[in-house]
């Protein structure tokens, strides 16, 4: 017999009233994009509706498990912004969050179910694999055809068993999507699925829905592979007599026009990007975008604050289609979103990135960033673009031949010589100082800076393209190494000539 008072209690528990949505994922070690973008527009949808966004993890799948899986989905969600308001580690008023917690919960109510009459005890000698998928054909099963009193007393002789899900064999089945429509499918092309395995747990199929429906979920984000499973769902809801919550199947993200992205096959996940120099705030701007749009007057825009999102999310806005994964548009979302961040903000996300190339701790990392970040795109692309601040390279004279600048060796030996002692007697060595002497050469000359700054630029960075030209270069190395560079740059000129 169910037990009713207990069923009872739980039904009382369950929150009305609000829109209520859930991540659920399982933690099986890594954040993929396609997870991240479930998470983004679980908690969009609860905040754009004012309601309340929940964290449960479903570890029912022991053997898919990864240890520390947990500690990156919560690093994750706190990275992106996507604070949970019920969850394992803040608690709620239907807890426990986690499902093997909830164990003892599924037996209950497929208990229940089989009293009305929409599952049944199976105690066919099926292989465990066999029985956990359901894939059987159901007509040729016995135990849908037991009496209660003739599974009343298997139970009772202790045969093992499972409990399946009793789909009727006539008529069909309709469900509602937000984004694909009504949906219709003869329930004669649908199998009797395992609800309860031998082992006391649920599979994940009736977890979810019991878990749904007690944790009182108005609105179900999933991919869209679980489009063929939303009929058995609906005919679960259904046998319980609860509302069916609005479901989102969003279609999958795509690492090209054939194939869906994927871990094995080398597709970033969300540690993966920030790792590569993404910004967590570009990566959730972007993914944002991979299956959803604006509307109206936001039709045309691109950059959204997070808060933005939440303002302008509408259901509606999904799409039915895959959505391309373009790494090459993420670059361009990043860089605008470095090009924006205060500067002390951008230089402490850049220190690590900068400290890979330039060890010598009298450089100033915050004075390297400040000339990289309205050229940076990928934090990872900063490395190569600084080394020479720690090490001069190793570089060919043909640097200094630069039509535009109007440059050649000769003409850059010379120039250099010239700047030398005026390099030398600056008494300050900053900006202002370093441009100075260098105009006033070029006026003197009778020329444009350029065929000032040009050899100067390279004499200090032995490199054609750098962040920062000659003047920052030079107040960042400092008067002493920019001197060395400059005497080391007309020995090289002079062996050329």
């Amino acid at each position: 017999m169910a037990d009713m008072e207990w069923i009872n209690a739980q039904e009382a528990k369950i929150p009305h009233g609000k829109v209520r949505t859930r991540f659920a994922p399982s933690p099986t070690g890594y954040m993929h994009v396609g997870n991240l973008r479930t998470a983004l527009y679980t908690y969009l949808i609860a905040r754009h509706f004012d309601g309340t966004f929940i964290l449960r993890i479903e570890d029912t799948d022991q053997g898919r498990l990864v240890e520390g899986a947990v500690d990156v989905i919560y690093k994750t969600l706190r990275e992106c912004g996507l604070a949970h308001d019920e969850g394992p580690d803040v608690g709620g008023p239907v807890a426990p969050y986690v499902q093997t917690e909830r164990k003892p919960f599924y037996k209950k109510y497929a208990e229940w179910l089989v009293e009305r009459g929409h599952a049944y005890y199976c105690f066919c000698d099926k292989a465990e694999s066999e029985a956990d998928s359901g894939e059987f054909d159901r007509g040729d099963d016995p135990c849908r055809d037991l009496s209660p009193e003739e599974a009343a007393a298997k139970l009772a002789a202790g045969l093992p068993c499972v409990i399946r899900q009793r789909i009727p064999h006539e008529g069909t089945t309709t469900f509602h999507d937000e984004s694909f429509g009504d949906i219709t499918v003869e329930n004669a092309t649908l199998d009797d699925q395992v609800l309860i395995k031998r082992d006391g747990l649920p599979t994940y199929n009736f977890a979810n829905v019991v878990d749904d429906h007690m944790m009182g979920i108005t609105h179900v984000v999933r991919g869209s592979e679980y489009l063929s499973s939303a009929p058995k769902y609906n005919l679960l809801y259904e046998g319980f007599g609860w509302e069916i919550p609005k479901y989102v199947h969003c279609a999958p993200v795509m690492r090209d026009q054939h194939n869906k992205m994927s871990k094995r096959h080398g597709d970033p996940s969300y540690e993966d990007l920030i790792a590569q120099g993404f910004l967590s705030e570009a990566v959730v701007n972007y993914i944002a975008l991979l299956g959803w749009s604006p509307a109206g007057e936001l039709a045309e825009q691109e950059i959204f604050t997070l808060e933005e999102l939440v303002q302008a999310f509408q259901l509606s806005g999904i799409s039915k289609s895959p959505a391309i994964f373009d790494i090459e548009k993420l670059r361009h979302f990043n860089s605008v979103y470095i090009r924006a961040m205060a500067p002390e903000a951008f230089a402490a996300v850049a220190a690590p990135f900068i400290r890979q190339a330039v060890k010598n701790p009298a450089i100033d990392a915050a004075a390297v960033a400040a000339i990289l970040q309205q050229r940076t795109e990928q934090l990872t692309d900063i490395p190569e673009k600084i080394d020479f601040f720690d090490a001069l390279p190793d570089y060919d004279a043909e640097l200094y031949v630069h039509k535009k600048s109007k440059t050649d060796v000769p003409g850059s030996l010379e120039m250099l010589k010239k700047m030398l002692p005026v390099f030398e007697g600056l008494t300050s060595w900053d900006d202002e100082a370093i441009l100075a002497a260098m105009t006033l050469m070029a006026e003197a000359e009778g020329v444009k800076n350029a065929k000032v700054m040009w050899p100067v630029r390279i004499a200090l960075a032995g490199k054609a393209v750098t962040p920062g030209g000659a003047v920052e270069i030079a107040r960042i190395l400092g008067k002493e190494e920019s001197l060395r560079r400059i005497h080391l740059a007309i020995e090289k000129l002079e062996a050329a000539v």
